[in-house]
């Protein structure tokens, strides 16, 4: 029994180095392995680290959208205030400005009615010698179909048959567009115009008539009726132009009283 026991205890000896060993090396395994999760953590820990960098700064970023689109709707909003702003001032301007526009045209029309008033003699009086120089003319060439074209567009023009004596006046100018009265029927057609209150018209016509014909007796009289349809188309200051250069060419004439009392007028309405 004891023999037996003895060699029990002695492999029992013998055999502990073999089992610390064993022992030994469990542990490295373990160490190991426990070294590699711990690599394997601060690996991931990085890579989360990094994940939540960039996502602090994809959403920094989207902060930083989401500031400037507010920003700009902003001033978006700020602009369509002052284009509203701007609307309704441009309205008032507007308005008053078609106020201003009206009260001017009463103001000339009104003017024109006075001086109307105001000239009555001396217009009747500039008007009797080209009556006269017509009835002349009309007795001088009473066969001439041309006389009986022109007599026939004056007759309407006095009946107060403005469109027909537009007409009139405008076949005769493109039949006889060398005639002798070719002036007369320029005075007689830019008259129908200013009639029908085609005041560009008419002063076209009038200054027609003194540029192709400079030495005509009619060009005072074509001067007087661009002053008026200047005045008409609230033209002031080509109006009293039209008249002071009426007056300086032609001091003596039978319209010079209108002109000065008619510049006169333009120019106390004027210093209002």
């Amino acid at each position: 029994m004891m023999p037996r026991l003895l060699v029990l205890a002695t492999a029992a000896v013998l055999s502990l180095p073999y089992i610390a060993q064993a022992a030994l090396f469990g542990d490295d395994e373990a160490r190991k392995k426990i070294a590699d999760l711990q690599q394997q953590v601060q690996s991931q820990q990085q890579e989360t680290q990094a994940t939540l960098a960039e996502l602090k700064k994809s959403q920094q970023a989207l902060e930083l959208k989401s500031q400037g689109m507010l920003d700009l709707l902003g001033q978006i909003d700020r602009l369509n205030q002052e284009i509203s702003r701007l609307k309704g001032d441009l309205e008032v301007v507007n308005h008053n400005v078609d106020n201003v526009q009206q009260r001017q045209r009463d103001l000339y029309a009104d003017t024109d009615g006075r001086l109307r008033k105001l000239e009555a003699s001396g217009v009747a009086a500039a008007s009797q010698p080209g009556q006269e120089g017509q009835g002349a003319t009309e007795a001088g060439q009473a066969a001439s179909p041309e006389a009986a074209e022109l007599d026939a567009a004056k007759a309407l023009l006095a009946s107060s048959k403005f469109k027909e004596a537009f007409d009139a006046y405008s076949k005769f100018l493109q039949a006889h567009p060398g005639s002798r009265q070719a002036p007369e029927a320029l005075i007689g057609l830019g008259s129908a115009q200013f009639s029908l209150k085609n005041y560009k018209a008419s002063i076209s016509t009038q200054q027609k008539l003194i540029t192709l014909h400079p030495d005509s007796d009619k060009v005072p009289d074509a001067m007087f009726s661009i002053a008026n349809s200047q005045i008409q188309l609230s033209d002031v200051d080509g109006a009293k132009k039209t008249l002071r250069s009426l007056l300086d060419k032609y001091p003596s004439h039978e319209l010079a009283p209108s002109a000065k009392r008619r510049l006169g007028v333009l120019d106390s309405i004027k210093s209002k």
